[in-house]
């Protein structure tokens, strides 16, 4: 069994304060393979101050400076690829298809972030003021356990192009993907305190860092409950706040679409990471005029949709990632049968083959209401809703009427009829005939999926903060 002791403090690995040991679970396997020895609110100040000590310094770096800090960085990732998809598999169960992808976003976001700086201008005129991009000063960037080291490198990438030192809090059930990026950032050669990771809970590390007065920016990815106690916390210091959060994003597939393409495009939508994704397309709407013939192919390809285990080749959806988390989504599923939704495929229990392991028969419900549970609450497991409508009007209606506004599907045979649809939609993100990913573009919700937005210039400027300096002619 594996132990990981120690976390990245001022540019080294220090055995934390905290000595709480937190187990490390194979969802494929339900067994224990690792411990992690968890920071506390002690280790958290010493991290926010070796930041506090490192800002200064970061701010006056040029950007010559911040582009070799992260060329290196990069260059210490991508080394590591194989193990962060290696780890990924390990500690939560992604397929290999996924873990590769999950892997290539944590490259992708240093390299992104390092053209992006290339070109951006931190000094502009605004009538004859001039006006300077300033970094915000010490950010709290706070990650899920469902692509853990993509989200610490994306969110890094953007804090140091902007000159921002921060500190990490990543999920602590992700300790050995976050052990590969520690190994990867002590290699770079980072000045101490620019970057600091504690793996630890958010009631003890999660709270100092949202509380800090010395923490003036919080990035967070995760549940729209937390977002909300992060937001509440933050207010007291007027942090800066970027939550992405929850989402039950709408699938709509308009009339004239071609089923045979659209169909198994929604289906792997929703199951985007096993269903363990905020943007999965989880409300499937069809035209109640073809739901017969839908719901038939709906059917076909979800049973055809493999689940299996991280080193099987064909697996499209791995395990959930704790029995905690097994059980909600058992719990949904019940919820949906008692509430009257007609069971089209799936259903409670293991799929037959794999009677060991935390894994969910993939499961669709048709018939569902708008107003049912499984139709508004994010389940984050392989359940999708079908819900049938009469008119464009009424799907538009229908895919609005969430408290959420992450992302959103729209398939059909005309592009403009379906752009004028995306229009309409309450979403951060729309894609429109396609399941395609888009890095420098902006990425966030509306509502309660969230406030602001990460990713390109959208992403750098969420640490900047305009500075006008008037000058007496």
């Amino acid at each position: 069994m594996r132990k990981i002791e120690r976390v990245y403090v001022g540019g080294k690995r220090v055995v934390p304060h905290g000595t709480e040991l937190f187990h490390l679970y194979n969802p494929s396997e339900e067994k224990i393979i690792g411990q992690v020895r968890l920071a506390d609110e002690q280790d958290a100040r010493a991290a926010i101050a070796a930041a506090k000590a490192a800002q200064a310094p970061l701010s006056r770096t040029s950007k010559a400076e911040r582009i070799d800090m992260l060329r290196q960085l990069h260059a210490e990732i991508e080394r590591r690829h194989k193990a962060i998809m290696l780890a990924s598999m390990l500690e939560y169960g992604a397929p290999a298809k996924r873990a590769e992808a999950a892997a290539r976003h944590a490259t992708q976001s240093l390299a992104d972030a390092i053209e992006i700086l290339k070109s951006y201008e931190f000094e502009r005129k605004a009538g004859t003021a001039d006006v300077v991009m300033r970094p915000i000063g010490v950010a709290g960037l706070i990650t899920p356990w469902n692509s853990n080291a993509g989200f610490i490198c994306s969110k890094v990438a953007y804090a140091l192009a902007a000159g921002c030192a921060s500190i990490v809090k990543p999920s602590e059930m992700s300790a050995f993907q976050t052990d590969v990026v520690i190994d990867a950032f002590l290699a770079a050669g980072l000045p101490p305190g620019v970057v600091n990771i504690l793996t630890g809970r958010g009631e003890t590390v999660g709270t100092v860092l949202t509380s800090h007065p010395d923490v003036a920016k919080i990035s967070f990815t995760g549940s729209t409950a937390v977002g909300k106690q992060i937001l509440r916390a933050g207010a007291e210091t007027c942090k800066r706040v970027t939550l992405e959060l929850g989402g039950k994003s709408p699938t709509i597939i308009l009339d004239d679409a071609n089923l045979e393409k659209a169909i198994p495009m929604a289906i792997a939508a929703g199951f985007i990471n096993s269903g363990q994704a905020c943007l999965a397309g989880t409300r499937i709407l069809v035209p109640r005029s073809i739901q017969p013939a839908a719901e038939e192919l709906i059917r076909r390809t979800v049973e055809a949709t493999r689940v299996g285990r991280p080193d099987d080749a064909d697996a499209v959806i791995g395990p959930m990632v704790s029995q905690k988390q097994w059980e909600r989504v058992q719990r949904y599923i019940r919820t949906g049968v008692a509430a009257g939704a007609r069971l089209l495929t799936g259903g409670e229990g293991r799929p037959k083959d794999l009677p060991r392991g935390w894994f969910v028969r993939p499961t669709v419900f048709t018939d569902v209401r708008n107003d049912m549970q499984i139709a508004q609450e994010e389940i984050f497991g392989p359940v999708l809703s079908v819900l049938p409508y009469d008119n464009e009007e009424e799907a538009i209606s229908i895919a609005n009427d969430t408290t959420y506004g992450l992302q959103g599907y729209v398939f059909s045979a005309d592009t403009q009829r379906a752009l004028r649809v995306a229009e309409e939609i309450e979403a951060g993100r729309i894609q429109v005939n396609t399941l395609t990913h888009e890095p420098l573009a902006p990425f966030g919700g509306v509502k309660q999926s969230g406030i602001g937005r990460e990713n390109g210039v959208y992403g750098l400027e969420a640490f900047l903060e305009p500075k006008a300096i008037l000058t007496a002619i």
